[in-house]
């Protein structure tokens, strides 16, 4: 079980404060005591009174209750940007396969492409081949004659 420990805590403080007064006074209780007391008079007075402690009072609420409301503005707009967090990734994944689909067609496309030029090339090719064949034909068919051969 939990106990409150709260006397335990002040009994271990004021014993500190204590030790700490015997400590300076070198030993003396009499001297302790009266430090003690000059202290006690010194944090007194510093202590505000009647209607300026009313006024610290207020400010020290109105200043507390700023930084709350501060704080309880942060939480709600990290909530609003937790909410759309889902909606913005849903809205990535989707974008991401839009683009791999793109992708896709546009491998197709330059598929459909390349094999187009492929064949255009080819086509080429065999017409400049029967081409020159045709014209070794016709220039051996000269070269014959030249040299007296049959054409």
């Amino acid at each position: 079980m939990s106990k409150n420990r709260t006397g335990l805590y002040l009994g271990l403080a004021a014993a500190g404060a204590g030790g700490y007064y015997l400590y300076r006074a070198g030993g003396d209780v009499k001297g302790a005591k009266q430090e003690m007391k000059i202290d006690a008079d010194k944090a007194r007075e510093k202590l505000p009174r009647g209607t300026s402690a009313e006024k610290f009072g207020e400010s020290v609420g109105k200043e507390a209750g700023s930084n709350i409301d501060e704080a309880i503005n942060n939480a709600r707009s990290k909530a609003k940007l937790d909410e759309r967090i889902p909606a913005l990734i849903d809205n990535g994944k989707q974008h991401l396969e839009d683009g791999k689909k793109h992708l896709e067609d546009g491998k197709k496309q330059l598929d459909g492409l390349r094999k187009e030029a492929v064949d255009q090339f080819n086509a080429t090719v065999d017409k400049v081949d029967r081409t020159v064949e045709e014209k070794a034909a016709e220039a051996k068919g000269t070269v014959s004659s030249w040299f007296g051969g049959k054409k």
